[in-house]
């Protein structure tokens, strides 16, 4: 299979030529066994634009590779780790992961009545409307095409036991592709037997809540945060405290205090949800420092960190952090991604990486509360992955995304100039956008003159619990719309904008 993104950082101030130095960290993975015998590499050409170099600098680098026997190009079938690189090993034959026995789960409650949070209501708009509503993909760009081949093959290959009752930790075939996704991109060294697919990432916030969190026990969630992990973590009969998050992300050192703040011992914490790859709403990155700082917090209350790792394919600075549970956490941390955005959250298809005395208990939940995921699908989505088109769509995205998420942020700033700010501009699919000078007019007053114009902003402030925003803010979601729309969109944003700052006082 082919990888859109390897995990390497240049040193751009070092006297060692940039093409040596992406030799120098390509061996290491391969040393480290995070690229292995068989493994794609980028093309010379994705590799160049993700590091921001000449593809001369990648082609001298892949041919040093090649004459130290690390890498072998064929016609295609692209450029690959050699079969068996100096100092290597022989790459273990890929066999399908064990069959686990499901076990029944401990009992619950469904306790309390949901926890209703604010929440912007779903749109459609029949006629195309400048809708900047976050997380929507560019589902007009997917290849549905190659999709429905992966289908048409996955089904012409399912036989009787693929179409009757499936395992219900989900497709070998699908775990085993994930696991080499993640062991290339994110870092995250987990063996199949270890992932679980799910059905989205919301079910896996669900069934690590019914296994984790008990009546008395705290949840502790990022302020802010998605409202509907508040949904998830308020069906329990958990306390749910949030804690505020900088620009290093969540507060780890006032964690306690805050619980506290609630009345509740910080002992009785079980559950911390993070999203570090990029904060929900505000985009931003936790810092390696703070990541350290969590992973030590967990391990010493005996608490699990949940980590979303929500657009972390869409970033768009040279600079990236592995996931947080790639890091020697002690298995403190549960690792929670989807396809949702990467390919149409039609899919419903997501995962857990659990740590292994967690195996288990997950599975027993999962098998009693839904049986199994479509196993079929999922076959479909691991040849899609296997074939390369995952890759190669995840790059066309990324090179999409970049130019509607530039276009978006240059037409704010010349609209708006010094009256705007924007924060996490760094990845994802949406800025949150921060207007000022407004003279006292709310979000939902800005957001509804601009629906009158026919764009659609969503106001910020129902994602705080506490402290929000004392100017309007708005998530402004761009990759669904082409840059002409973003450009309209915004000229019309500023026309209501304007609008509400000439007004008499």
């Amino acid at each position: 299979m082919g990888s859109s993104e390897l995990l390497i950082a240049l040193d751009r101030d070092s006297a060692t030529p940039l093409q040596q130095q992406v030799c120098d960290r390509i061996t290491v993975l391969v040393r480290s066994g995070r690229l292995r015998p068989g493994d794609a590499v980028p093309a010379s050409r994705e590799l160049a634009l993700q590091l921001d170099v000449s593809r001369t600098v990648i082609t001298r680098a892949y041919e040093l590779l090649r004459a130290h026997g690390i890498l072998t190009a064929r016609r295609g079938s692209g450029t690959r780790v050699a079969a068996i690189a100096d100092g290597d090993v022989p790459r273990p034959r890929r066999t399908a992961p064990a069959a686990l026995a499901p076990q029944p789960p401990r009992s619950t409650d469904g306790g309390n009545a949901l926890w209703q949070p604010w929440e912007p209501p779903p749109t459609h708009h029949p006629g195309g409307g400048l809708d900047f509503r976050h997380g929507t993909p560019a589902l007009a760009d997917f290849p549905v095409a190659r999709w429905l081949q992966a289908l048409q093959d996955a089904y012409g290959r399912a036989d009787a036991a693929a179409l009757g009752y499936g395992p219900a930790e989900g497709s070998p075939a699908l775990r085993t592709e994930i696991a080499t996704l993640v062991r290339q991109s994110r870092a995250l060294d987990a063996s199949a037997e270890r992932i679980m697919v799910t059905g989205g990432a919301t079910q896996a916030m669900d069934i690590l809540v019914r296994l984790l969190v008990g009546p008395g026990d705290v949840v502790v969630i990022e302020d802010p945060s998605h409202t509907v992990l508040r949904q998830v973590f308020g069906c329990s009969e958990a306390a749910v405290v949030p804690v505020p998050v900088d620009e290093e992300g969540l507060r780890v050192q006032d964690i306690d205090a805050c619980v506290r703040a609630r009345g509740h011992d910080p002992a009785l914490v079980k559950l911390v949800y993070v999203t570090p790859s990029h904060q929900f709403p505000t985009g931003l990155i936790m810092s390696e420092a703070r990541r350290l700082a969590l992973l030590e917090w967990a391990y010493a209350r005996g608490a699990t960190v949940l980590e979303d790792d929500y657009h972390n394919e869409f970033t768009f600075t040279a600079e990236r952090l592995p996931a947080l549970a790639a890091a020697r956490h002690r298995d403190t941390v549960v690792y929670v991604g989807s396809f949702s955005k990467t390919l149409f959250p039609a899919l419903r298809i997501g995962y857990a990486i659990l740590p292994p005395h967690l195996v288990q208990p997950f599975l027993g939940i999962k098998w009693i509360t839904d049986r199994l995921t479509p196993t079929v699908d999922q076959d479909a989505l691991a040849l899609f992955i296997s074939s390369g088109a995952y890759a190669r769509h995840i790059s066309r995205m990324t090179r999409l995304y970049r130019q509607r998420r530039s276009r978006l942020i240059e037409a704010l700033l010349e609209h708006f100039g010094s009256e705007v700010r924007i924060s996490g501009a760094a990845a994802g699919l949406h800025v949150l956008v921060t207007l000022t000078g407004t003279r006292g007019a709310g979000e939902d007053e800005i957001a509804r003159l601009a629906a009158g114009r026919g764009v659609r902003i969503y106001p910020a402030s129902g994602y705080f619990v506490q402290d929000p925003p004392s100017e309007p803010a708005f998530l402004m979601g761009y990759a669904a719309l082409t840059t002409a729309r973003i450009t309209e969109g915004v000229a019309l944003l500023a026309a209501v904008v304007r609008e509400v700052r000439n007004r008499p006082v």
